[in-house]
């Protein structure tokens, strides 16, 4: 088993974990636009990419020296596209079978694809205290999104929540691999020019902001494209060099449990006996898993 010095394990731990609550951020931010703006899960997908790509363009003013050369973009290409898939997917689990149950199976099913990958592709060990950890989280993870399907389509929705876990594990496992995943400018408009064929079949419907807030849009999807997008695929791909693939797989379940601490907190939704538990036991989990 590959070993890991404390101190960058540590900090990886915090990167990913950081990566996941602006994930849980950018979900309610995201499921909130497409309920007021007009947008579909294409269309926030497309403005995250784009409002990603461009400011890393501003700021950069060049393409980033990662992105360099042959090998720089087909690695760029290679996560823009597991971006797409896992993105465009998610969303529209969200919009089809509800969030509770879409964000449920995306990123409970985390754990289940990266562990099996990890194991048959990296020779990573499972241990007692990561499949403890495992098991607690995913209990966590089912308390606290225990609601019935919500959405008009909840086989579609289903279908596309696991074609959503399974792009996300793909890059957890290539990054872990050794592919030089990085959440760059190339990146991001790999993962805007593999949605358009999408956005084109659609006849371009969803993808303009037309009800709601202008100036609330603008800076809604400002939001998405800087924080849960461009800060925190760099903050994830950072953890994914120091931290096991399972044990990363499993941090992220603290995106949902950002999303449920935010619908009480800001949206109105009761505070549940299965909300404190399901809280509790990921909070258990991820403690277990920093004294691995």
């Amino acid at each position: 088993m590959t070993s890991y010095t404390a101190v960058p394990f540590r900090r990886g731990l915090l990167s990913i974990s950081a990566a996941a609550v602006a994930w849980g951020v950018g979900g309610a931010v995201s499921a909130l636009l497409m309920r007021t703006s007009g947008l579909g899960p294409a269309g926030v997908s497309c403005w995250r990419f784009g409002v990603a790509a461009l400011c890393l363009a501003l700021l950069s003013g060049r393409s980033p020296r990662g992105e360099r050369g042959a090998a720089g973009w087909r690695a760029a290409a290679l996560t823009g596209l597991g971006l797409a898939v896992s993105q465009c997917a998610y969303f529209g689990s969200v919009r089809y079978a509800g969030l509770g149950l879409g964000t449920l199976i995306t990123i409970g099913a985390g754990p289940v694809f990266t562990s099996l990958g990890a194991h048959l592709l990296l020779g990573e060990r499972l241990t007692r205290r990561t499949a403890a950890a495992a098991a607690l989280a995913l209990a966590g993870l089912a308390l606290l999104v225990a609601a019935p399907a919500a959405g008009p389509r909840p086989a579609l929705g289903v279908a596309l929540a696991v074609l959503a876990g399974a792009g996300q594990s793909g890059l957890t496992l290539w990054a872990r691999g050794g592919g030089s995943a990085r959440a760059g400018t190339g990146a991001f408009t790999t993962g805007l020019l593999c949605l358009l064929p999408l956005v084109a079949v659609q006849g371009g419907q969803d993808v303009l902001p037309v009800d709601g807030d202008p100036l609330v849009t603008a800076v809604a999807l400002l939001f998405l494209g800087t924080v849960p997008t461009l800060f925190a695929y760099r903050w994830y791909f950072t953890g994914l060099t120091t931290v096991p693939s399972t044990t990363a797989a499993v941090l992220v379940l603290l995106e949902p449990a950002t999303a449920a601490v935010i619908g009480v907190l800001c949206l109105g939704e009761p505070l549940t006996a299965g909300l404190l538990v399901g809280s509790a036991l990921l909070l258990a989990a991820i403690g277990a898993l920093a004294r691995e």
